[in-house]
C-alpha cells in the first residue's frame, strides 16, 4: 500500500469505527461537559492516566488543536473549560461526534478534516497548544507531524503528545488474542511489509485500519530536531487481558509534553 493508500484506509476504517462505538469514538456525557465548565475536567492522552492540569498551564481564552483527536471527547471538555478549540481529524464521523457534542451542549468549537502530516489549512503559528492524543501509529512517517506541529504553535507553545511503545509491535496479535505472548516481528513494525497480503486482508476486515511502529528515536528525537524541547513524560498501560496481555509486562503506551522556545 503507497501512503496514499494507507491514509485513505485509515480515514474509512475509523469511520467504520464509529459505527462499531469504538472506545475512542465515544462521547463525553453532558454531565462531563458541565463539570468542565466549573472547572473540573480531565483528559487523556494515553487509556488511563489523565494528563497532568500543570501541563496545559492556563486553559480559558487560548487557542488549541485537537490534533487526530476526533470523537467527542477531549475537544469538547477543553471547549468547555474555556478554549478556542479546533479538532482536526482524517475521519468525518470522528469529527461528527465533536460536532455533536457541540450541538447538544452548546459549546463553541471548529472541526477541519485533513491527515495529521499535513496543516497547511493552519497558518504559522496559529495555537498556543496541541493536544495529540495515540494516534500516530496510524502514519508511515511521524517526522512530517512534527514539523508541522512546531510550524502552527506559537513560540512558547507546547505540545502534547500520546503515543505506543513500540515493543507492542514485536509480538504476534494473533497469538495474543489467544492469551500468549510470542515474540514475532523485528522492529520497526508496520502491517503492510510484515504481513502476508491474505493476513494483512483479514486484519483490514478485523480491525479497518493499520499500523505502524515508530522508534522512540523517532517519537521522542523527532520532536526534538522539529526544534521541541522536552519537558516532561510519563508511562501508561493498556490494561485488560487477553488482548492487552503486554500490559501485565511494560506500559504500552506514553506521553510527552514539548515546548516551543519562546524565542523563536
Amino acid at each position: 500500500m503507497r501512503a496514499d493508500e494507507v491514509s485513505r484506509n485509515n480515514q474509512a476504517g475509523w469511520d467504520r469505527r464509529v459505527e462499531e462505538q469504538d472506545v475512542w469514538t465515544r462521547p463525553v456525557s453532558p454531565e462531563a461537559i458541565a463539570r468542565a465548565r466549573q472547572g473540573d475536567w480531565s483528559v487523556g492522552l494515553t487509556p488511563h492516566i489523565p494528563v497532568p492540569r500543570d501541563w496545559f498551564g492556563q486553559v480559558e481564552g487560548r487557542d488549541i488543536l485537537g490534533l487526530a483527536s476526533g470523537g467527542g471527547q477531549q475537544g469538547p471538555i477543553l471547549a468547555a473549560a474555556g478554549a478556542r478549540v479546533t479538532v482536526f481529524d482524517a475521519s468525518e464521523r470522528q469529527l461528527s461526534q465533536d460536532q455533536a457534542v457541540a450541538a447538544r451542549d452548546g459549546l463553541t468549537l471548529t472541526t477541519r478534516q485533513g491527515f495529521m502530516h499535513d496543516l497547511s489549512v493552519f497558518a504559522d503559528a496559529s495555537f498556543d497548544l496541541i493536544f495529540h492524543p495515540v494516534s500516530n501509529c496510524f502514519a508511515p512517517d511521524i517526522l512530517p507531524v512534527w514539523r508541522e506541529a512546531y510550524r502552527v504553535l506559537r513560540p512558547g507553545g507546547a505540545l502534547l503528545a500520546g503515543f505506543m511503545n513500540p515493543m507492542v509491535y514485536v509480538f504476534d496479535a494473533d497469538a495474543e488474542d489467544r492469551g500468549q505472548l510470542i515474540v514475532k516481528h523485528a522492529l520497526p513494525y508496520a502491517d503492510i511489509t510484515h504481513l502476508p497480503a491474505d493476513e494483512l486482508q483479514r486484519r483490514i476486515d478485523r480491525d479497518h485500519t493499520v499500523e505502524f511502529s515508530h522508534t522512540l528515536e523517532a517519537q521522542i528525537g523527532g520532536q526534538l530536531q522539529a526544534g521541541f524541547v522536552l519537558t516532561h513524560m510519563f508511562e501508561d498501560r493498556d490494561g485488560g487481558a487477553p488482548a492487552n496481555l503486554r500490559s501485565t509486562y511494560f506500559p504500552t503506551c506514553m506521553a510527552t509534553r514539548a515546548v516551543k522556545s519562546p524565542n523563536t
